[in-house]
């Protein structure tokens, strides 16, 4: 609720008062609780002059993989029964974490994907995924058998989820003495799939081909001229098959590679790839390491580590901008750190500053749409792989879905380097979003907030008087004052970075175990005359309404 100037009687004034001092003092409870040793004060300026990105208003998005549960890293298996061949499909807490979304993006893929046939009349389905020491990627060949497939669709039409699949692009292809894939893809199995598909009425958002065969690839790679072939080859499959089956379908995108950035075999990629064949240019992040590394922690509160992850976005759209391609750039995997990521790191609060701090960096270089893995499996799902309970990084997707607009807005913090800051047009809403992540550990900031070019709603007939005032600082003594903000504060629940679950304004957040039912995210008010408190070791989604600048209409 924003609550709006009063007017002027007593009544009124007495009105304003006492929500005042409950605005006040439901703050002020949560932030006394938070212990701290030191105060910083900042600024986060927020030019609203123009957007410097723009997102897909589904933006948020996670994956779920082939991983069978023999897969091991480091001595450990954490991908349980979360494959797509065997997830329980029938759990009520998976079906309501997908539904809370409204849609949804997930994208069905990963390493194995390039070794799973597509069981057809002409191809009957072996046994999937033996795991053996001789094959690539550990496993053998897998398959999906078309029950399993409607089995899948079905779930996913109920959950409202938007679905991306992956398709297998070594097939047909043999790998060479240097390691390279060699041949061109057999599209054959796939394009029965796709058949199969549109006839059944299964809706997908994207086909995607080919998991990290880019580059110098994981495993094995595909040339940039071959593989330009390739998707120009699934385009027209995709065409044909949508034309003549689907005409009361919307056509799916096409997307490729889904590997690494890698500024050369991208930009010859992309070059030799016709203009209409490619709608979605896919890369992963892995930028912390390996899962095993036991320094993730430490890169992950340092600032300059952070920054350094923006590489690859600002790289992408210097290409896409320099070949003129129509295509958009999605992250279409990205778990942090590799090999399954690590227990109590990658699946506790602390990964919720790397993971919104990637969201808020991504969304500034106009990509339009980011894949956690995973949704479910391994050591970083948004998920608990046994029991589906929600991990920290599940809310703090959720928040940034229900809040963050597709209007990203420039935004740079003055005070201190532990602060991160982003800011959105508010969705579904007027006004802005605010991000602010604190990485310092004993120190709170006191954060007030300056927009350029930005009118309140009680001021917004004095600007057309006066059009020279284009600052307004929401500060002690603006004529903002009456109104409030709505505060989401984050944090870990005794104050423990491994902890695995969250407090949202010093209450717990947990599911409604009869009916796996996911949690209200209601915020706290606070006076917008009072500075933005960020509790050591929090992270705040702050919603201004009152406050309009020119990017946001």
């Amino acid at each position: 609720m924003i609550i709006n100037n009063m007017g002027g009687s007593s009544s009124s004034t007495g009105l304003c008062l006492l929500l005042s001092l409950l605005i006040h003092s439901s703050i002020f409870f949560f932030v006394a609780s938070q212990s701290t040793t030191a105060a910083v004060e900042g600024t986060v300026f927020i030019n609203g002059s123009s957007r410097i990105g723009r997102t897909n208003p589904n933006f948020i998005c996670a994956t779920l993989d082939w991983w069978p549960p023999e897969k091991c890293d480091y001595g450990t298996c954490s991908w349980g029964r979360a494959s797509l061949l065997n997830l329980d499909l029938t759990n009520p807490l998976l079906l309501n974490a997908i539904k809370a979304f409204s849609p949804l993006k997930i994208r069905l893929g990963g390493t194995l994907q390039d070794k799973v046939i597509y069981e057809t009349q002409q191809q009957a389905c072996p046994a999937s995924f033996i795991k053996s020491s001789s094959e690539m990627f550990g496993f053998s060949q897998g398959c999906l058998p078309m029950s399993r497939w409607d089995e899948l669709n079905s779930f996913f039409r109920k959950a409202g989820a938007a679905v991306v699949f992956g398709l297998n692009a070594l097939n047909g292809r043999t790998i060479a003495s240097d390691g390279s894939a060699a041949g061109a893809w057999n599209s054959s199995n796939a394009e029965a799939l796709i058949r199969y598909t549109v006839k059944k009425n299964f809706a997908i958002f994207g086909w995607e081909l080919g998991n990290e065969l880019s580059g110098s690839g994981i495993g094995t790679s595909v040339a940039p001229d071959q593989y330009a072939s390739d998707i120009t080859n699934l385009h027209d499959i995709v065409r044909r098959t949508y034309a003549r089956f689907g005409k009361r379908m919307k056509k799916p995108l096409v997307l490729a590679p889904g590997g690494f950035y890698d500024a050369n075999w991208l930009t010859q990629f992309i070059n030799k790839t016709p203009k209409n064949s490619l709608q979605v240019v896919t890369h992963h992040i892995y930028n912390l390491g390996p899962g095993v590394d036991t320094h993730l922690v430490d890169k992950i509160l340092d600032p300059s580590y952070l920054d350094g992850g923006s590489s690859p976005f600002s790289g992408l759209q210097g290409i896409l901008k320099t070949t003129g391609s129509s295509a958009v750039a999605w992250v279409g995997e990205a778990g942090g750190a590799y090999n399954s990521g690590h227990n109590l790191v990658t699946n506790a609060f602390v990964f919720s500053f790397w993971y919104l701090d990637q969201l808020g960096m991504a969304a500034s270089y106009n990509t339009k749409t980011y894949c956690r893995q995973s949704l479910i499996g391994g050591n970083y799902g948004l998920l608990n792989t046994t029991n589906f309970v929600p991990n920290p990084d599940y809310y703090s997707a959720l928040l940034w879905h229900r809040l963050m607009g597709t209007k990203v807005l420039s935004t740079s913090f003055s005070g201190t380097k532990k602060i991160r800051a982003y800011a959105h047009c508010s969705k579904e809403s007027q006004g802005i979003t605010l991000l602010l992540i604190n990485l310092d550990s004993n120190t709170t900031a006191n954060v007030r907030v300056s927009t350029e070019n930005a009118i309140t709603v009680r001021t917004a007939r004095r600007h057309h008087q006066n059009r020279r005032s284009k600052f307004t600082r929401m500060s002690s003594g603006s004529k903002a004052n009456a109104h409030a903000r709505e505060e989401y504060h984050l944090t870990a629940n005794g104050n423990d970075l491994h902890s695995q679950t969250v407090l949202l304004n010093g209450k717990v957040l947990a599911v409604n175990n009869t009916s796996g039912s996911i949690p209200l995210l209601e915020p706290v008010q606070a006076r917008l005359s009072d500075p933005i408190t960020i509790a050591p070791f929090s992270i705040v989604f702050a919603h201004i309404a009152n406050v309009t600048v020119p990017a946001c209409k």
